[in-house]
């Protein structure tokens, strides 16, 4: 068994699996989210022998990123089924929360500790764990969401990729990026977030802003306030469009970093404390007989909950 601590962003790892996995039951409902999600935590397991795993589901949304961006992700798109369905399965959104209702309940009976905070993201809660609760401990986070690439740590935090089926470090952001992990997100302030709706500065991208900034492909953290002085000093003597156009939209990157940055920021006290008392007090207990059960009222006969709880007990102490 390592010493790490494996953080799962679970919404991000169930529709991977939810869009991807054909899988129905004996009472023909798609099944393939959970049974996929089960089976991929099950992987994980086997494969990085973690000391804990610590699932961390959605909590309803930031409502203090709304408050700042009114259409923070407004404008998402809907998950693609997969395309090997041969009839349309109607009311998907139905289908999805009942899978994600039994993937909770399975998870629970299997002992593996789970996290939800009403009215904030999984990302604030695993981006707390890393720098407060858990900071001195090893971490594998698991989602294939960028906006973890900015709490890589050397030899700490590392993130296994679902969708790239690899394990990235911050050497790996700064390979395809040519910027350090700890100024990932400032460059993201600037280049905007498609799937979250934020804007972005016309011509600003990872390797333009690694070209015109160099400060930002060192070690050292350089902060939204720091780009933006540089460009202000810049633009007086160069005619380069960037700096002139992070000058005329300063807002963007500033009202950015309070959205994306991921840390206590945008979560309350109480928050803090619910998530606290949630990883103080787990209480881990194995009911087999429950999990069956439950398999087999629902049709499920797809699934091996023998092997599931022989490496379920595995990172129990």
């Amino acid at each position: 068994m390592s010493s790490e601590i494996i953080l799962v962003d679970a919404l991000n790892f169930f529709m991977r699996h939810f869009a991807a996995n054909p899988s129905t039951s004996d009472n023909g409902e798609h099944i393939g989210g959970a049974i996929g999600f089960l089976k991929g935590i099950q992987l994980l397991i086997d494969n990085l022998h973690p000391e804990k795993v610590y699932v961390i589901w959605e909590g309803g949304g930031s409502l203090r990123r709304r408050s700042i961006f009114k259409n923070y992700k407004s404008g998402r798109r809907p998950v693609k089924l997969n395309r090997f369905y041969e009839s349309d399965i109607p009311d998907t959104v139905n289908n999805r929360n009942y899978q994600i209702n039994l993937t909770t309940k399975l998870l629970g009976l299997s002992g593996i500790p789970q996290l939800y905070v009403s009215d904030c993201e999984a990302d604030d809660v695993i981006g707390y764990l890393v720098k407060n609760k858990l900071r001195d401990e090893k971490i594998v986070i698991v989602s294939s969401d960028k906006d973890y690439y900015q709490l890589l740590e050397k030899n700490r935090v590392k993130i296994w990729s679902p969708g790239q089926k690899k394990i990235l470090t911050a050497d790996s952001v700064r390979e395809r990026f040519g910027i350090y992990a700890q100024n990932f997100c400032v460059a993201r302030c600037f280049c905007g977030d498609g799937s979250d709706g934020l804007p972005g500065i016309k011509g600003a991208g990872f390797r333009t802003l690694a070209k015109r900034f160099p400060e930002i492909t060192k070690e050292e953290f350089v902060s939204v306030e720091e780009i933006i002085r540089i460009s202000q000093n810049r633009s007086e003597e160069s005619k380069v469009k960037l700096y002139h156009q992070i000058v005329a939209d300063c807002e963007i990157p500033i009202m950015n970093w309070k959205l994306m940055y991921l840390d206590s920021i945008n979560l309350s006290a109480n928050q803090i404390e619910k998530i606290n008392f949630k990883i103080d007090t787990i209480d881990r207990k194995l009911d087999k007989i429950n999990f069956m059960r439950i398999m087999i009222r629902e049709g499920i006969r797809v699934f091996d909950a023998d092997k599931f709880f022989m490496t379920a007990r595995s990172i129990f102490k």
